[in-house]
């Protein structure tokens, strides 16, 4: 990575802060969410000023103040000097008057460097690119975040319905229990057995009604909405398993040549390479154009009111600073080619695991549904029994219904989001409704 000069700190701490005042400013502006909230309106109603947006950004003008302060190296510099002076004047100057006041003008212009800025700006440049491709990847991964947040409230929801009909089905059997007792049909131990089951179901309906809160509080958040909690949210429609899935192969290829991450740390190495090019000239000869206009209230022989020079500056000796500044920009470009191995390791894992997982997913989606098929059936015959008023286990079918409830909306979620990974490393931004 490029280092700030001074200039390019100011213009970082400057664009951190007003990427704050205008988080502040936005989120009083944005609309109420509406209810139901759907996960399209999750991602169009989210805060523009989330915190890693506007983190990447601010690294972003960041990088655009030291491309600006790199070129203006080669640029032109104009100064101006005013200069009161009282002189003694030399005993053979024809000129005996004290006042030796002057004022000049100087424009002055770097010519040649034998590479320096050029390398210079080019690894600005870079380092700029590599800004832009991280903030795309910031976007993204707000994106799942919005969507993993959104799909944990859906499950809250399955999940609190689950534990709520094994509580109530709890319930009516330590009820039933405590009648049995009175009448001398149970013993004691019996009872105590099922009031504890009623008491363990009671406890995880409990919690389940608090991850319902702590879910909504997580998504609120995740838009960049602190405290805005909403009270029902539309389960997304379930996803198309028909489509196959692409080969490992052609998928890992497509992550490698587009995936955002991996295209910021290319830019970090190719920047850092540009970098060890200017260390190498940055104490090299420099030739540089000066003009000046001067007025002096004291003319001698040697006061020239117009003077137009090429200058040669050729460092003698730096006491090694040279060297530690070559030394330094070849580790940090040893460095960023070891990120960058490093990702393309962990890019391969994660293709594979996402690839890996979708497979399993789709299995795991049509057991499901057979699971499903028999448990339909299994709940109509324990209500045709229950109508019949034959001893059944109707409350325990119909919990079994809401626990596969449960199972498919977090396997078909899962399923969701491994397809939006997939498609946040090949580059693809999500649009509102998760899909390319």
């Amino acid at each position: 990575m490029i280092r700030f000069g001074a200039r390019g700190r100011r213009h970082l701490w400057r664009a951190l802060l007003l990427a704050g005042i205008g988080g502040v400013a936005t989120a009083s502006n944005l609309a109420p969410l509406p209810e139901p909230l759907q996960l399209a309106d999750a991602f169009a109603l989210a805060s523009p000023e989330l915190p890693a947006l506007r983190l990447a950004a601010a690294e972003r003008d960041a990088s655009a103040a030291s491309l600006a302060e790199a070129q203006a190296l080669t640029g032109f510099q104009v100064t101006a000097e005013g200069r009161l002076q009282v002189i003694e004047p030399s005993s053979v100057a024809l000129n005996r008057d004290r006042n030796d006041s002057s004022a000049r003008v100087a424009l002055r212009k770097r010519l040649y460097d034998f590479g320096y800025s050029d390398a210079l700006e080019t690894a600005a440049r870079l380092a700029g690119d590599s800004s832009e491709w991280r903030e795309l990847a910031a976007r993204q991964t707000a994106r799942l975040k919005i969507m993993r947040s959104f799909f944990d409230v859906v499950l809250a929801d399955l999940q609190y319905a689950r534990d709520n009909e094994a509580m109530a089905g709890a319930f009516i059997d330590a009820d039933r229990a405590r009648d049995r007792h009175e009448l001398n049909r149970i013993s004691d131990v019996e009872l105590l057995k099922l009031e504890a089951a009623y008491q363990e179901a009671l406890r995880l309906r409990m919690e389940s009604q608090s991850l319902q809160r702590l879910a909504r509080s997580r998504l609120a958040i995740a838009m960049g909405r602190p405290g805005e909690l909403v009270a029902n949210v539309v389960p997304p429609v379930p996803p198309d398993l028909s489509q196959p899935l692409p080969e490992y192969e052609r998928l890992l290829e497509d992550v490698l040549v587009h995936n955002p991450l991996r295209r910021a740390l290319q830019a970090d190495v190719e920047s850092a390479r540009a970098e060890l090019e200017a260390a190498r000239n940055s104490y090299g000869p420099v030739v540089s154009g000066e003009v000046e206009a001067a007025a002096y209230e004291r003319e001698t022989n040697s006061t020239h009111p117009f003077t137009a020079a090429l200058v040669l500056e050729i460092p003698l000796f730096s006491g090694g600073a040279d060297d530690a500044a070559v030394a330094s920009a070849r580790a940090r470009l040893h460095s960023s080619q070891a990120r960058l191995a490093m990702h393309d390791n962990k890019l391969r894992e994660q293709v594979l695991d996402l690839w890996l997982q979708l497979d399993n997913l789709r299995t795991t989606l049509n057991g499901l549904g057979v699971r499903g098929e028999y448990r339909e059936l299994y709940l109509d015959r324990s209500r045709a029994l229950y109508e019949l008023e034959v001893k059944t286990d109707l409350g325990d079918a119909m919990t079994e219904i809401s626990a596969l409830r449960l199972d498919e909306a977090r396997a078909q979620f899962d399923w969701q989001v491994a397809h939006a990974r997939i498609q946040a490393l090949t580059g693809q931004l999500l649009t509102q409704e998760g899909e390319r």
